[in-house]
């Protein structure tokens, strides 16, 4: 499991949905538990955010047992008027990095 990282409090440039949509992107079999660790939510607010992706048709899910595999809908249009045309690949390309990017030290400025 991936280190997880540390709390943050004020505002942030990328919402809960859009974190969550982009763990599962890295692992489509990821567990509830995971997601929320990685994102810093609750369990709960997780299940809220997978409904909401759901609902709307940004993400489906299938149960094996007791394993979820979840499918994005990359060519999914976002819904913000400003994002107008942008797909949730192109959403997606900026927020999920190969496991070396993640990993590997910033570059100092």
């Amino acid at each position: 499991m991936v280190a997880v990282p540390e709390s943050h409090t004020g505002w942030t440039f990328i919402t809960s949905h859009a974190r969550v949509l982009a763990v599962i992107a890295d692992n489509p079999n990821v567990r509830i538990r995971d997601i929320a660790a990685r994102c810093r939510l609750t369990d709960r607010a997780v299940s809220r955010i997978i409904a909401d992706l759901e609902q709307d048709g940004y993400l489906s899910h299938t149960r094996d047992g007791r394993t979820n595999t979840y499918r994005i809908e990359p060519d999914k249009v976002l819904r913000h008027p400003a994002e107008a045309g942008l797909s949730v690949a192109s959403l997606l390309s900026l927020l999920v990095q190969d496991e070396t990017d993640r990993t590997r030290k910033p570059v100092s400025q």
